[in-house]
C-alpha cells in the first residue's frame, strides 16, 4: 500500500511542478512581448509647405524644359 501512495504523491508533485513551470513560462513570455512594444507612438512627420512648393517647381521645370 505504501508504494502506491508514494507513486501517487510523486505523480501529484510532478503535475504541480509542470503547472508551475507552464505558468512561469507564460508570465515571462507575456512580459517579453510587453517589453518589445514601442514605448511611445512615433512622432508625427511635419511637412513644410516650402519644401512641397519647391519640389513642385523643380518638377515643372523638368517637364517644360
Amino acid at each position: 500500500m505504501e508504494p502506491l501512495i508514494q507513486v501517487t504523491v510523486l505523480a501529484a508533485a510532478t503535475v504541480l511542478a509542470a503547472g508551475a513551470a507552464i505558468a512561469l513560462n507564460w508570465v515571462l513570455l507575456q512580459s517579453a512581448f510587453r517589453l518589445m512594444q514601442p514605448a511611445a507612438r512615433p512622432a508625427r512627420v511635419v511637412v513644410r509647405a516650402e519644401l512641397v512648393e519647391g519640389t513642385r517647381a523643380v518638377a515643372r521645370g523638368f517637364v517644360r524644359g
